[in-house]
């Protein structure tokens, strides 16, 4: 029955990180999101579970991994976990010993397997995982006097069977941060104690991974080449002859284009560049009957999409607000956002603009 529920919520968890995610990230990707490799780090508490105060036996632990994800759905890594462990018999007497856990785990992004893309920001994976427990340094329990018949001296090997799941963010492309708790199922007397079955071990680790290795995505195919028939040679065509006409007087409509730069993550003009704001003031207010569109963008080479997003919106917003502080009619300004998605500059920093048109 536990179970059900487990399966339950975790259907509902996945239901509900899979809509939040589902904006076509993947579509926004320069590369390919499998297969990739990646190294991590986790820090964080475990306790093994026995007949004393579960709060008086936490202790600090430690992981390191190595792995890949095959596809977007599929990996695997090598994971090594360890530090120190406690174990109590007497409510006034606690020991100490180490420990260190080595495991090949099976990892399953869940939100992939279910989802309908290739690729979102937040993922939940399901672990399982098979390895070897060696434990050492028991002297604590073994020069006391509270030391059980069952007590191990020097050291002890264990197998651990694992199985966890992982809350994974990646806040750019190579980069994520993670939540795992994990459960270890290792040997009887791993504690020092006999109860007839596997000892549990708990282990709650936030972590970074960094991720190596992805492949480009390749280029869209070239639309092909239609060839249509040669039209019908058209008949020649009566030349009746006029009066030249005088050529009609062209008035050139007034224009002007100014771009504002800006540094990373900035959306506010700087001194550097007011004057040019000045210019379009100006140029507004001697043309009025010329309108505005101002338009925001971000650089692709820092941030990510949805911040890049939001730094183009500001910027664009910033100049219409000057504009109108300075007394530009509302109704003559259009604004517009492109975040990272349009890079007028092949210059990256150049991008960091809003460009305001005005004719």
């Amino acid at each position: 029955m536990q179970m059900k529920k487990f399966f339950a919520l975790a259907a509902l968890a996945i239901s509900a990180l899979t809509t939040a995610n589902a904006q076509s990230a993947a579509e926004q990707l320069d590369y390919k999101p499998a297969p990739y490799m990646f190294v991590g780090i986790q820090g964080g508490a475990q306790t093994t579970f026995t007949n004393y105060d579960q709060m008086k036996l936490i202790t600090p632990t430690a992981s390191v991994s190595f792995g890949a994800f095959f596809t977007p759905a599929v990996g695997a890594r090598l994971h090594v976990n360890g530090m120190w462990n406690k174990g109590g018999i007497d409510p006034n007497f606690t020991y100490k010993y180490k420990y260190v856990t080595t495991d090949l785990d099976l990892l399953l992004n869940l939100c992939t397997l279910f989802g309908k893309q290739n690729y979102y920001p937040l993922n939940v994976y399901l672990i399982g995982g098979i390895g070897l427990n060696y434990a050492w340094d028991n002297d604590d329990l073994v020069n006391s006097a509270f030391k059980p018949t069952m007590a191990w001296e020097k050291n002890r090997f264990s197998h651990n069977a694992r199985v966890g799941a992982m809350l994974d963010y990646n806040f750019c492309k190579h980069w994520s941060v993670n939540l795992e708790v994990s459960a270890n199922s290792l040997s009887d007397r791993f504690n020092s104690k006999t109860s007839a079955k596997d000892d549990w071990m708990l282990t709650a680790q936030i972590g970074l991974a960094y991720k190596f290795g992805f492949k480009a995505k390749p280029a869209p195919a070239p639309a092909p080449v239609v060839e249509e028939p040669a039209p019908a040679p058209a008949p020649a065509p009566v030349v009746v002859k006029e009066e030249p006409k005088p050529a009609p007087v062209v008035v050139k409509k007034p224009e002007l284009q100014t771009e504002i730069f800006y540094a990373i993550r900035e959306t506010s003009v700087t001194s550097a560049e007011k004057g040019k704001l000045d210019n379009l003031i100006k140029f507004l207010k001697d043309n009025p009957e010329t309108k505005v569109a101002v338009t925001g963008y971000a650089d692709a080479g820092t941030g990510n999409a949805k911040i890049n997003m939001k730094y183009s919106k500001q910027r664009a917003e910033n100049i219409a607000k000057a504009l109108k502080d300075a007394g530009v009619d509302a109704g003559r300004i259009t604004v517009d956002a492109k975040g990272d998605t349009v890079q007028p500059f092949s210059e990256n920093d150049k991008n960091r603009v809003t460009i305001a048109i005005a004719k």
